[in-house]
């Protein structure tokens, strides 16, 4: 009987070795042939990173009743996630907190896609491009950034270009109201 307790006790302490042996080199380094360690990759918020914090539309169809129902203007984002020009344009708009108060006034949509509207590329299609429409549904084609080849782009050192614009977008909006 005391044989049969010692090979089962012996049976459970080598499984138990095993199983809490680590997984590392004589060197200290992972073993490489062990899994890699996955996180589950979260949900992708439809601010994208351009401030979780506000309100955002899914699509220009959505954005565009949004505008009418609240009587707010829309501020369109159009962007790409591998665009470094875009990255840049987006950290310093997450992080302008005047920019991400003045932006709760907005019906907010940032596209990494293009529409299939075309008034909402009337210089072309490149990124980062921001336009602004107001509820009637016009396109503010008379608010720009500073560059005359890509009237509506913005780059990270154009913040207070880009917050005076919202802040022109909302004036406009309450004289012609």
């Amino acid at each position: 009987m005391e044989k049969n307790i010692a090979s089962i006790l012996i049976l459970v302490l080598a499984v138990l070795n095993t199983l809490a042996k680590e997984t590392t080199t004589k060197d200290g380094r992972k073993d490489p042939k062990e899994p890699k360690e996955t996180h589950p990759k979260l949900p992708q918020t439809l601010s994208r990173g351009w401030g979780d914090q506000l309100i955002w539309t899914q699509t220009y169809e959505e954005a565009l009743f949004k505008s009418k129902t609240s009587n707010k203007p829309i501020m369109v984002i159009h962007h790409l996630e591998e665009c470094p020009h875009s990255q840049a344009l987006k950290k310093v708009f997450a992080e302008h907190k005047d920019i991400q108060k003045l932006a709760a006034s907005f019906v907010l949509l940032n596209l990494i896609y293009e529409t299939s509207d075309k008034h909402l590329a009337p210089d072309g299609q490149y990124v980062p491009r921001i336009l602004f429409v107001d509820p009637t549904l016009t396109i503010r084609a008379d608010i720009t950034g500073r560059y005359s080849n890509r009237l509506y782009a913005y780059e990270p050192q154009d913040a207070p270009l880009l917050y005076s614009n919202m802040q022109k977008a909302l004036i406009l909006l309450k004289t012609e109201l």
